[in-house]
């Protein structure tokens, strides 16, 4: 395995982990301080609650394993995720993995809000997976369940490791976030994709703040991360923007798409995809309860839309996908591949357009 000086020496560069730092409070997994699910988990180490992060309880857990293979009928275009949190402090109404909260016994509400669960040696698992002969170097995509980026990372600084073992086993990664804190380790990731091809994407779903404050309460603002899009592409790498999930009559009009487009393009972005919420168990009842505060006059409406399951009807998703085709060339954000890897300084304001698959999904 090769040893990549520069990944290594901007690492190194990073800063102090979490572990180092004082808590605030701090329970073993034995006590209280643990939920019933968590504490009948062998790998729970303790329990911690700071004021830095009011009303989040964070259950440090050791991984046994940090790859998790994709299933084989899946159309995702990367074989293997690696996921350092479950549970997501963004707290977006719509996220589609709230139901992986369950299987620890915990709700897909309130709990994959604030309790949020931390591999703290993910890094060093995965390094060591990764030095197995058999590891045939397939792309990784993070931020596929819950986001890398997302407010413990500040404190946990788990990605710094793992883009790490990653680059230095000549391993492709992918990264989606939403989290502005990705802006930290933009050096780490320009010395990785000298060595493997990365590709970073953010996540906009709408432009609205007022939306965005109702929709995504914990969530960096749109124009923080329409930030994150300048800072990545300044940084000399491609940056897909995935507008989704689309709220039907709500955020689904021309002149929306166009709103956000628009920007995206104005930030810099070299790619984006559209694409429409989908609701799967868990996440649809939490998502529905919403909107049924908030938007009463919907119900009926999406109940008709999603009547065959978790995804909108498919004249909904094709009628979408056609205008949104339309307004992304119009912004130029189709570009093809050998486009997307140039520097911001080097792109051409359009490109013809042309039918690809998404870097990321």
């Amino acid at each position: 395995m090769r040893d990549h000086g520069g990944v290594s020496n901007v690492c190194s560069n990073i800063g102090v982990r979490w572990d180092g730092q004082r808590l605030a409070a701090e329970d073993s997994a034995a006590s209280a301080g643990a939920l019933p699910g968590l504490g009948r988990l062998a790998d729970l180490v303790r329990t911690v609650q700071t004021p830095e992060f009011a009303g989040i309880t964070f259950h440090e857990v050791l991984a046994r394993s940090a790859l998790n293979k994709v299933p084989s009928t899946s159309a995702a275009p990367f074989s293997w995720t690696v996921n350092p949190y479950r549970g997501c402090s963004h707290a977006c109404v719509y996220c589609f993995a709230r139901n992986t909260h369950t299987y620890l016994g915990l709700d897909s509400g309130g709990d994959f809000d604030s309790q949020i669960v931390v591999k703290t040696n993910v890094a060093e698992v995965l390094a060591r997976e990764l030095r197995r002969p058999s590891w045939g170097r397939e792309p990784v995509a993070l931020g596929t369940n819950t986001d890398p980026y997302q407010r413990a990372e500040g404190r946990y600084r788990l990605m710094p490791g793992i883009i790490a073992a990653l680059a230095g086993s000549g391993t492709p990664v992918s990264i989606l976030t939403k989290g502005t804190l990705a802006r930290r380790d933009l050096p780490l990731l320009a010395a990785a994709a000298a060595e493997v091809p990365v590709n970073l994407g953010v996540s906009i779903a709408l432009a609205d703040e007022r939306l965005h404050a109702l929709l995504e309460p914990g969530a960096p603002s749109v124009r923080a991360r329409l930030d994150l899009v300048r800072a990545i592409t300044s940084a000399g790498l491609p940056c897909q923007v995935l507008v989704a999930p689309v709220l039907p009559m709500i955020t689904d009009s021309d002149d929306d798409l166009d709103a956000i487009l628009a920007d995206i393009a104005e930030a810099g972005g070299t790619s984006a995809t559209v694409m429409a919420l989908h609701l799967r168990p868990g996440s649809r009842e939490w998502f529905l309860q919403h909107l049924g505060e908030h938007r009463p006059d919907l119900v009926d409406a999406y109940a008709e839309l999603y009547r065959g399951g978790s995804y909108v009807l498919r004249s909904y998703a094709e009628d979408l996908a056609r205008r949104a085709k339309v307004i992304i060339a119009r912004h130029g954000l189709d570009r093809p591949a050998w486009l997307r890897a140039r520097p911001a300084s080097a792109r051409v304001a359009a490109a013809p357009a042309v039918d690809e698959p998404p870097t990321l999904f």
